[in-house]
């Protein structure tokens, strides 16, 4: 599905043409996102809300129309999209500033599927101010929902958790982890990372509190990516960052910010790759999410079914509520060989921990390969992929 739009899947690597699987660590990016940047640079780049002359009022007004673009997408208010610099970053973002609410024997749960980067800051902000972490274990490559609903206590504050597993494809059912936290004055965070590319999120439907996402696992730009929080928590925290642009009035005693999202971007934004961003949502947008969607499940069930016929694999995966990745080991072959055969023949995949050693460890496996699908991969890529599986079991064996 419009693999001609990507330049780079043109490429050959060791003599093969390009198979690119590994599209939960980045995509590929379509020529209307590279040359929407380009265009920005060669014809209209200046620094916006600073100048009234015309290169500066048409860079404004290309920033002001891509943050309502990613508002629209997702279904949010225009003041509650603040652009950060991914995933990470938001996720970051919003524990540095929700920790001046947090007191010694206050609880977070998270879950023991997890990436590292909604783990990480927790842990730090549990030792400065002594919290206790509390972890949802999982079930045959799920949460285990009813242990979920035993961590809750009166004492827990936040719940942060991934929409879709980056390593097991899991999605989580949030409606579940939203009817236990009901009427419970719990903040609820959701890192979809993982999702936001590949199915259509509303956040009012979703009603969580704050929401984050990259926008180079969707065919944009490095560099750039989204804090969603509801308007009225946004507007009571406090940025992390202070400078031009976050402030409205400044003296030598004192200053005042400015509001949200303009508070949480202080100094020159991001603003090339926010219109190479907007660019990557109309491109998925003319594609439509639920086409995405449908096509990926189809795709994903192909490759599920032939994978899962080679000897000696083991998928890790669940039964149901699967994304599009597929995480495998085969018996006594290590993942980095099983990669580094298949770029050989020109496939890229991953091999490793995922930055989810904690998961890997609750499956009771330190390393798997991760083959991860995208709309413009197709039934061709996942034959090679068999092959090329097949031939380095031939290989290694």
């Amino acid at each position: 599905m419009n693999e001609k739009d990507f330049p780079i899947l043109k490429r050959k690597i060791n003599g093969h043409n390009l198979v690119y699987l590994d599209n939960a660590a980045t995509t590929q990016k379509p020529n209307q996102v590279i040359d929407s940047q380009i265009d920005y640079y060669k014809n209209y780049n200046s620094n916006v809300h600073r100048g009234i002359h015309q290169l500066s009022e048409e860079s404004s007004k290309m920033y002001h129309d891509a943050r309502q673009t990613t508002a629209d997408f997702i279904n949010a208010k225009f003041n509650e999209v603040v652009f950060t610099a991914g995933t990470t970053d938001g996720i970051n973002m919003i524990a540095n500033s929700l920790k001046s609410q947090l007191k010694k024997g206050d609880e977070i749960i998270l879950s023991e599927m997890e990436h590292h980067s909604n783990i990480a800051p927790w842990i730090k902000i549990a030792k400065k101010k002594k919290l206790i972490l509390k972890y949802i274990p999982l079930k045959d490559f799920e949460l285990d929902y009813k242990k979920a609903k035993d961590l809750i206590s009166e004492k827990t504050k936040i719940i942060a958790i991934s929409h879709i597993s980056n390593v097991l494809g899991t999605i989580n059912d949030i409606s579940k982890i939203k009817t236990m936290i009901k009427n419970k004055n719990i903040i609820f965070i959701l890192d979809a990372a993982q999702s936001v590319p590949h199915i259509k999120i509303d956040v009012k439907k979703l009603d969580i509190d704050f929401l984050v996402f990259s926008s180079h696992k969707m065919c944009g730009p490095t560099g750039i990516g989204v804090l969603y929080g509801k308007e009225e928590l946004l507007d009571k925290l406090e940025p992390n960052q202070y400078g031009g642009g976050a402030v409205e009035i400044v003296n030598k005693d004192n200053f005042t910010l400015t509001e949200s999202p303009f508070k949480f971007e202080a100094g020159t934004p991001k603003i090339a790759q926010a219109i190479g961003f907007a660019s990557a949502i109309k491109y998925l947008n003319h594609i439509g999410m639920d086409k995405i969607e449908k096509y990926e499940h189809e795709l994903y069930e192909y490759a599920h079914k032939k994978i899962k016929e080679i000897k000696n694999i083991t998928l890790y995966a669940p039964k149901k509520n699967r994304s599009c990745l597929i995480s495998f080991s085969i018996k006594n072959i290590h993942p980095h060989d099983i990669s580094e055969i298949l770029n050989q023949k020109g496939i890229a995949v991953r091999s490793g921990n995922h930055c989810a050693q904690p998961l890997t460890q609750a499956i009771n496996v330190n390393n798997t390969t991760r083959a991860s699908f995208y709309f413009y991969n197709n039934k061709n890529d996942v034959d090679k992929l068999i092959e090329g599986i097949n031939y380095a079991i031939k290989i290694l064996s």
